[in-house]
């Protein structure tokens, strides 16, 4: 099965749920509503965006087939009904939707956005994660319809296409036009592209078909989306009204937790854990390696120290509500027991020479940590609790932290590490597939060079089961990554969406921004 290669992990780094408490005085549509995004989000094709400050920025601009409601179910976006079989799901549009040059949408420009994902020419991240492998689509414009279909059955067929941002207009023909601007049904439309410092967006307020009967009647007239790289300045910012949302999980979040002005909510971020390098050259080939270095670390202590105390035990991969519920790493993951970590490593070769580093043929058990700096204090706090475990385990460990975009080349092209800290934050489990198996970088997505068969033969039995049947196999196949230490969960991790002076809601993994309302005495 071909899997695109993809930029990163980090692609999937999704935020969900919502950022609620409204306050009772609401403004009317108008004003400006600014929003603080960590790093720059980098060419706007929704093709090519695999970071989740560029999906942040999409979903201003451009709709979905279906989307996420208040309650957390699937309801109508762009599509108004739909009928689902195992191999492909067909969609009726909603009539009088229009691209923001004025164009009708079509389910030709459906269409047309499913192909080109799929042409091996595009070389598009997402495909083979956001959109499924081998899916094709075909239109009917007479009949309003578009069908999206697979080879043979596959799990969350009609779920995945929740996360495909849909072109239209001018953009569907000439791609080149989305570089630095926008092309879509949403309720915004960006009006300028200032990179690394700003993004504006002004509304469309002939937009009338937003999911849940939602319109832009009530929507703040400009968007702005601020680069501000330092969470701190961002929370100072905040708090002077400069500001009306952001997200943060260092340590201002709990000052913005205590300020009473400010409206909050803890919501999913996704989990933190850390992947190793199996390739034929590193010592984490060696499955034996891999349990025993786990086995180093009081995973418990670390999560703590990752999430500077606001996480949760982690359950499974997909962030919750999971569709698939259920605890796949407990009694899965290699305990803490630093003596039996010290007994593996000898058995498995790996002695201690005269400075205590561990030594097998002639090599040095080096372990270069591969970690974003952009994520954090409690990031950086856990590299370097992973790498004071590991030295007393007998390793020479060497932290390398990096900014995200950077991160992203490090893990897939240049490959030059043997553990990464990767946030895994995916609201499918076949989102994962590609990354977790498959052709191994920088050939495919797989950054990490796994090869577990076990979790290969679960997901293919799993994914051509309709979704509530394949669940069962779904947590089996999660379960064997964590049994042979694949990689290891740490902490599920919540992000605090602080607003003042708005409100706004995170649905499904994606900003709602039919849900902003400017509100008074912010």
């Amino acid at each position: 099965m071909r899997r695109q290669h993809a930029a990163a992990l980090t692609a999937l780094a999704l935020l969900a749920a919502a950022c609620g408490g409204a306050t009772n005085e609401q403004a009317a549509g108008g004003g400006t509503f600014t929003y603080a995004i960590s790093a720059d989000p980098g060419v706007l094709d929704p093709a090519m965006g695999v970071l989740s400050v560029t999906n942040t920025v999409l979903s201003f601009a451009y709709d979905t087939l279906v989307a996420t409601g208040a309650d957390g179910k699937l309801v109508p976006a762009l599509a108004e009904k739909w009928t689902v079989e195992p191999d492909n799901v067909t969609f009726t549009l909603r009539k009088n939707v229009t691209c923001s040059d004025g164009s009708p949408l079509t389910p030709s420009d459906v269409a047309e956005n499913v192909n080109h994902i799929a042409d091996p020419a595009t070389k598009s991240p997402i495909y083979g994660v956001l959109l499924p492998t081998g899916m094709k689509a075909e239109a009917d414009d007479a009949a309003g319809t578009v069908t999206l279909s697979m080879p043979e059955p596959f799990s969350f067929i009609l779920e995945t296409t929740r996360d495909l941002f849909i072109v239209c207009g001018k953009g569907v023909k000439d791609r080149s036009l989305l570089a630095h601007a926008t092309s879509g049904s949403g309720p915004y439309q960006l009006t300028e592209a200032a990179p690394s410092d700003h993004y504006t967006f002004k509304v469309r307020r002939d937009y009338t078909w937003g999911p849940e009967g939602s319109t832009a009647k009530d929507l703040p007239e400009t968007v702005v989306l601020k680069v501000v790289p330092n969470e701190q300045t961002a929370a100072n910012l905040l708090v002077a009204g400069s500001l009306n949302g952001g997200s943060f999980v260092g340590p201002d979040r709990s000052r913005l937790e205590a300020d009473p002005r400010i409206v909050k909510q803890a919501i999913p971020q996704g989990n933190g854990q850390f992947f190793y390098h199996q390739g034929d050259d590193r010592p984490a080939h060696d499955p034996a390696v891999r349990k025993a270095l786990t086995q180093a670390v009081d995973l418990k202590e670390l999560a703590g120290i990752a999430s500077s105390g606001t996480g949760k035990p982690p359950t499974g991969l997909v962030l919750d509500p999971a569709p698939c519920p259920g605890d796949t790493i407990t009694g899965h993951v290699p305990a803490y027991d630093a003596a039996a970590a010290a007994a593996a490593l000898d058995a498995a070769g790996w002695r201690k020479g005269a400075d205590g580093v561990r030594v097998k043929d002639g090599e040095r058990l080096t372990l270069r940590l591969l970690y974003a700096t952009t994520r954090g204090a409690g990031v950086q706090a856990a590299a370097e609790y992973l790498a004071k475990a590991w030295h007393e385990a007998g390793a020479e460990v060497k932290l390398n932290g990096q900014i995200d975009t950077k991160l992203s080349e490090s893990l897939t092209a240049t490959q030059d590490w043997d553990v990464a800290w990767v946030p895994i934050t995916v609201t499918l489990p076949t989102q994962l597939v590609g990354f977790l198996s498959g052709p191994a970088a920088p050939k495919g997505a797989n950054f990490a060079h796994l090869d577990n068969k076990r979790y290969e033969s679960l997901v293919a039995k799993a994914g051509k089961l309709p979704s509530e049947q394949g669940c069962p196999l779904w947590l089996q196949a999660e379960s064997a990554l964590f049994e042979d230490a694949d990689l290891v969960p740490v902490v599920a991790n919540t992000v605090l969406q602080a607003g003042k002076g708005a409100t706004y809601e995170l649905r499904g993994g994606l900003f709602a921004p039919t849900t902003i309302r400017l509100t008074e005495g912010g």
